[in-house]
């Protein structure tokens, strides 16, 4: 026999489901007041909205200038537009070095369309980065990106880039890592390694601006495109951030890269080795007594000359017992330690094997 409930317990119950419901009710109203426009949109678009809204209002429009005269009176370079991610709130602003190298000062315009002068704080050309500083009025607040994990991403994840292309300020643009531990050699002869590649559409004005993961934290700067155009052609090149989160705090501690340096320049010296072909001053390589190719006088009926004896070069075969030949292996091997340390190169000396103790410097490569 079944036990009849209380009219007054069933009251009670009653009204304890209205109130659940009315309070799951009321919060969906509450979510769906706040993202209104992300109800019925497919997963990506959602995040494609998501990143944006988090992220745009600290990306920057950054304008190299000529002289101070020009930047009071908000005279700007046409083609020098670039762009930058504010990751300090104090106003520090991670660019590339390529986009203010050659000014002394720029002026940044931030999304609401406030502009106020940088000051470039430090520069990096091997690195292509640079910090670039604001100061803005009491009480405004600056939007942040935070920086994440290059090296947690992979070929195939899916990135954003967020730029001022040809000076449409703060463009959306998505895609994927096409690949990564690109090198290229830059106008300048330096080689960039490292590099992170995404087909994620990247144009003149996208340099220094960030690539981002679906969190929206940079993993990458995006700093050149390859195509025969100069225009975007679906490659494009960032400066992974986990290099740049090393590189940063000494650009704004001490202006540049604090770099350790052999002091020498190198050229194949044949199928094993690399010959030294320039011995700096006063740098590492000098003050441990390594050689570089000597001058030699002839005079043949009162009539001098001089000429390059390379055959009196030192031939390093290799570092630390590690045999390089090629500048990039040797370099790249150098600039993993730190100034002050010490590294033994492997040499040829009028045919005799050696092991040169090198104590590295500071080098100077802005």
């Amino acid at each position: 026999m079944k036990k009849m409930m209380p009219s007054s317990v069933k009251s009670l119950v009653l009204a304890l489901m209205l109130i659940l419901v009315s309070s799951s009710a009321s919060k969906a109203q509450t979510r769906a007041a706040t993202l209104p426009s992300l109800v019925g949109l497919t997963p990506d678009e959602a995040v494609n909205i998501k990143v944006y809204r988090a992220t745009n209002k600290g990306v920057v429009n950054i304008a190299p200038v000529t002289t101070a005269e020009d930047l009071m009176m908000e005279t700007v370079s046409t083609t020098g537009f670039g762009s930058g991610s504010i990751i300090r709130a104090d106003g520090h602003i991670l660019t590339n070095n390529h986009v203010i190298e050659n000014s002394k000062h720029v002026k940044v315009t931030l999304f609401d369309g406030s502009s106020y002068p940088g000051t470039v704080v430090g520069l990096d050309p091997i690195s292509d980065l640079a910090i670039v500083k604001i100061n803005v009025e009491p009480g405004k607040t600056l939007t942040t990106i935070p920086f994440g994990d290059s090296n947690a991403m992979e070929v195939g994840r899916r990135v954003l880039a967020i730029g001022n292309p040809f000076g449409f300020d703060r463009t959306l643009t998505s895609g994927i890592i096409s690949a990564q531990g690109r090198a290229i050699t830059t106008e300048s002869g330096r080689m960039m390694k490292g590099l992170i590649q995404t087909d994620a559409a990247i144009n003149r004005g996208n340099s220094g601006g960030p690539l981002l993961d679906t969190l929206g934290r940079i993993i990458g700067i995006n700093t050149m495109i390859i195509g025969p155009s100069g225009q975007w052609s679906g490659i494009g090149l960032a400066v992974p951030v986990n290099l740049a989160k090393n590189i940063v705090p000494q650009l704004i501690e001490h202006g540049r890269v604090l770099r350790p340096d052999l002091g020498l320049d190198v050229v194949p010296a044949g199928e094993v080795g690399l010959r030294i072909s320039r011995v700096s001053k006063g740098g590492a390589a000098e003050k441990a007594g390594l050689i570089g190719p000597k001058t030699v006088l002839f005079n043949w009926s009162g009539i001098e000359w001089r000429q390059m004896d390379w055959n009196a070069a030192d031939i390093i075969l290799a570092v630390d017992e590690k045999p390089v030949n090629s500048a990039d292996a040797l370099l790249s091997y150098v600039e993993s330690k730190k100034p002050n340390q010490v590294v033994t190169l492997t040499i040829i000396r009028a045919q005799r094997v050696l092991k040169i103790p090198v104590k590295l410097t500071v080098g100077n490569f802005n």
